[in-house]
């Protein structure tokens, strides 16, 4: 069984193949940036897994952050600004008991082989909060994905862990914030494109959303085929169309925080 992919992608997808926009299509968003930032608290160093291409990690530059990513593309991008990350697994990470003042993990506890290896490690490492942005899978319907690629959000559903799965991974209580989407977000996941359908027609910006890459091309040609479709004719709007002015969107965006 492969325990790795050819750029050390450690995970489920292989960022060899699928990683090489992110640092262009997944910027991190200041306002949800505030939220996570709040929750780590006064901690001043900072454990950052599945760190990326630094892009989407939302890691706090007045911190002392410790990056780890696995994928050696994902690494190649990371600014010079941001600290190099480590290679390293979230299941195994290379560092002593208690080591850091928080943790934090955005976009990735999803793709772990070995979730509640690696929520174990991240508590072990960690003296205080542990924080994790994720997506809740029992709210992932509220998206019009669903109309045009509902093989898409059923991915998403069995890629994402429920927030009492992550408290038993980290052995305590979580609590679970909603994150509002805001309609020019910045960091390009699928629900961030809730009022710019037309954004999600670019194959590179489906191409930095994992889970595209684990439906057939078929069902990405339909997608692509049904939604310029729709939008041409009005259809999107008739249906969707508030959404285009709608400030912020609910969806499946938490916040999970453990306080330690």
């Amino acid at each position: 069984m492969r325990t790795r992919w050819d750029d050390g992608s450690a995970g489920d997808a292989d960022y060899g193949a699928i990683g090489a926009a992110y640092a262009h299509y997944r910027r991190p968003d200041s306002r949800i940036a505030a939220q996570i930032h709040s929750a780590l608290g006064a901690a001043r160093s900072v454990l950052n897994v599945g760190a990326g291409a630094g892009a989407g990690a939302y890691e706090p530059n007045e911190r002392e952050v410790t990056p780890v990513e696995p994928s050696a593309t994902m690494r190649a991008q990371r600014g010079p600004h941001l600290a190099p990350a480590i290679d390293a697994t979230a299941e195994a990470l290379p560092f002593p008991d208690r080591t850091f003042d928080a943790a934090m993990a955005t976009w990735t506890v999803h793709q772990w082989r070995d979730l509640a290896a690696g929520l174990r490690e991240m508590r072990r490492v960690t003296r205080g909060p542990v924080v994790i942005l994720t997506g809740d899978p029992l709210l992932l319907r509220r998206f019009w994905l669903e109309r045009y690629a509902p093989e898409v959000l059923e991915v998403e559903e069995r890629r994402y862990p429920g927030a009492q799965t992550i408290a038993e991974g980290l052995g305590e209580a979580v609590t679970t914030t909603r994150v509002p989407i805001p309609l020019d977000c910045t960091d390009g996941f699928n629900e961030a494109y809730y009022g710019r359908p037309e954004a999600l027609l670019d194959p590179l910006a489906r191409r930095c959303c994992s889970a595209w890459s684990f439906v057939a091309p078929t069902v990405e040609d339909r997608f692509v085929h049904l939604l310029a479709r729709e939008i041409q004719d009005g259809t999107w709007d008739e249906r969707f169309g508030q959404l285009r002015s709608q400030p912020s969107f609910e969806g499946s965006l938490v916040l999970l925080v453990a306080r330690g």
